[in-house]
């Protein structure tokens, strides 16, 4: 019983642990999304800018102004109620005037929508009460529906008659319903309503399912993932997991910024939950964040929600900052205090100093001198390393050609035997002609330097195995040697393979590769001018192939 309690709390302690690290890491990036929010409201009037570019065109139609407005008013709807009223009002006038019923309802629609989100709840209503239902099409009857549930909702929430709210909460879900007889499904607006709607009746494990589902239908940074973080947020506000509340009232809050959307409340309950975990001050940065994006905004409903904390948090920074100056005038004298002591010990330390400066100086000069002899010491062992190293190159080097000399010594004189007994037999058989045609024929010359060849070819690469892949790599890609299904190295990598034995003589190379000097010195300048490195350093850089 007792390990079963014991792994029980260890459970609890690393649930809670990883719960305060994540909250920490999105802590920092809201911050750091605070940082730079004027990035993301440049975004937006922007978009405002290149709208009303649009709208100043003299020969707009009344219906282009129209549809024009309507996208000025939706970038303004969450950003300044002053421009969304007044694009709304422009509105109004023009589908007046083209006496489309239609567009007038629409306009009432979002002009009761505004005044809703913005606490001006009667004038809401009035609005929605002077629609004739019977012009509604039913796509509007549901507009209709949505209108009153907001209105309701809001009522409910914000009623200062706290025995009217059941009723009007009641209303609401009685239109809530309405809406969702009507709504497809699978929309969005369906699915928060219902996950609403299960909220309300309890069942909070279904509604976050369909909240799952609504955040990952859209990106993380946009206005509907703010409201759908913000809706999780208040279903764990209802059953009290604090830690889970503020997680997705961060993910709002970063959402709502990056999106410039001005009229947001999830900063705001940010702050609360913040202030009650004696977080001043984070709490009071982002409260006085919100009070400035209220006064951007300008609606009456969010500088009531703000003004309600705000003098509380204001309060106890005060008292925070007053404590701090206490403490940092505390601090201080302290401070003062010690700095004497110190300026005393210093001067006694000086004169202790003084005498050991000049042993100090001694031993500073030794170890100059020493550090010296160690560098002089590192450099004669690079050199000693880098001399042994090409020794005992040079000396594998001798080792396979002395047994390749020696093995060709060895063949040709078998071979120097074997053709003088065949001369030797044509002689006493009296065979004279054959015996001139067989020495007139350049044959036995021509076939004895492809085997002579050949075995230099096959000895080399048994030496330096990589020599033909290191080689192209020194060489631009598209003038790199490709060798012949019979060759195992062609006429130029035989040159550059005596220059990496060290025969750079162009004489040299040319008798022993039987061409003359001219043809030799050609290959290597036509070789050197495909180069990749240095063109004056590519032979430096071929002898250090299988430089290990």
């Amino acid at each position: 019983m007792n390990k079963i309690a014991i792994i029980l709390f260890f459970t609890i302690c690393s649930i809670f642990t990883s719960y305060g690290i994540e909250i920490d890491s999105l802590i920092s990036v809201l911050d750091s999304t605070i940082d730079v929010h004027e990035t993301f409201m440049q975004a937006r009037e922007l978009r405002i800018k290149n709208l009303n570019l649009l709208n100043e065109k003299p020969d707009n139609s009344p219906e282009q102004t129209y549809v024009i407005n309507t996208l000025l008013y939706e970038e303004y709807l969450k950003y300044n109620f002053d421009s969304t009223l007044h694009y709304l009002s422009l509105n109004q006038e023009i589908s007046e005037s083209l006496n489309n019923t239609e567009w007038i309802n629409g306009t009432k629609f979002h002009l009761s929508h505004l005044l809703t989100a913005s606490g001006i709840y009667s004038e809401s209503i009035n609005i929605l009460e002077s629609i004739d239902r019977r012009s509604l099409s039913a796509q509007q009857r549901l507009d209709y529906y949505s209108c009153y549930q907001h209105v309701y909702a809001e009522l409910g929430m914000y009623t200062s008659i706290k025995q009217n709210a059941s009723k009007y909460f009641a209303l609401s879900r009685e239109y809530r319903d309405s809406l969702l007889s009507g709504l497809d499904p699978n929309s969005n607006e369906y699915l928060l309503l219902y996950e609403a709607k299960l909220q309300d009746q309890g069942n909070f494990d279904e509604s976050r399912k369909i909240n799952s589902l609504l955040m990952s239908r859209v990106k993380q940074d946009s206005p509907e993932f703010a409201i759908y973080a913000f809706q999780r947020a208040i279903s764990y506000r209802i059953q009290g997991n604090t830690e889970s509340e503020k997680k997705y009232l961060i993910l709002s809050a970063i959402a709502d910024i990056k999106s410039a959307v001005k009229d947001n409340v999830s900063l705001t309950l940010l702050a609360i939950l913040l202030f009650d975990d004696k977080e001043i001050d984070r709490a009071y940065q982002y409260i006085k964040f919100s009070l400035e994006d209220a006064h951007f905004y300008n609606a009456r409903l969010r500088f009531i929600e703000i003004s309600q904390i705000l003098p509380l948090i204001s309060e106890a920074y005060q008292i925070k900052s007053e404590k701090q100056k206490a403490k940092l005038r505390f601090y201080s004298l302290v401070i003062t205090i010690l700095l004497i002591f110190l300026i005393m010990a210093l001067f006694f330390m000086y004169y202790q100093m003084k005498k050991l400066s000049n042993a100090r100086l001694d031993l500073q000069n030794a170890n100059t001198r020493l550090n010296d002899l160690s560098q002089d010491l590192f450099n004669v062992n690079t050199q000693l390393k880098a001399l042994n190293h090409e020794l005992s190159e040079s000396n594998h080097i001798k080792e396979e050609y002395i047994g390749f000399f020696l093995n060709m010594c060895s063949t040709y004189i078998d071979k120097l035997e074997d053709y003088r007994k065949m001369v030797n037999r044509k002689v006493i058989s009296g065979q004279y002609e054959e015996l001139f045609a067989a020495t007139k024929s350049t044959n036995f010359i021509d076939s004895e330097l492809s085997e002579f060849y050949t075995n230099f070819d096959n000895t080399f690469l048994h030496l330096f195995p990589n020599f033909v892949e290191q080689f192209n790599l020194l060489l631009v890609e598209e003038e790199r040697i490709i060798l012949k299904v019979d060759e195992v190295l062609n006429t130029e990598l035989r040159i550059f393979a005596l220059i990496r034995l060290g025969i750079t003589d162009s004489s040299k190379i040319a008798s022993f590769l039987r061409y003359s000097v001219n043809t030799i010195y050609n290959y290597r300048t036509r070789i050197r001018n495909k180069s990749l490195v240095p063109r004056d350093d590519f032979e430096k850089f071929v002898r250090l192939i299988g430089v290990s």
